[in-house]
C-alpha cells in the first residue's frame, strides 16, 4: 500500500524506519545522556526540510529503571544537520 505525501501533513506512524529516519535519529540521540531512547515507531512531515516524530521506548541508565513511552521532535532542515524540536512523554 502507497502513501500519498502532501507538503506540510504528516504521515500514517509506521514501524518501517528507513535507513536514513535511522540515522537522523541516532545523529539527534546518541550525544543523550541518562535515558536510552529505541525507536517504535516514526511519521514525516514535509515542510522546509522535514519534520519527524519518533515514538520510542525509553529507559534511564540506571539499576531497575522502568521503561517509558516517550516521543521525540526532531527537524532536519534540508540544508543543515537534524536537531531535536522536543522530548516529551506519550
Amino acid at each position: 500500500m502507497s502513501t500519498t505525501i502532501t507538503t506540510g501533513a504528516w504521515t500514517p506512524f509506521r514501524t518501517e524506519i528507513s535507513k536514513e529516519e535511522m540515522e537522523i535519529f541516532k545523529k539527534v540521540t546518541d550525544p543523550l545522556l541518562g535515558v536510552k531512547y529505541s525507536p517504535v515507531a516514526v511519521a514525516s512531515q514535509v515542510v522546509n526540510g522535514a519534520n519527524y516524530r519518533f515514538f520510542c521506548n525509553s529507559k534511564a541508565v540506571y539499576p531497575n529503571a522502568i521503561n517509558d513511552a516517550t516521543m521525540i521532535f526532531v527537524y532536519k532542515p534540508s540544508d543543515g544537520e537534524p536537531y531535536i524540536i522536543y522530548i516529551t512523554k506519550a
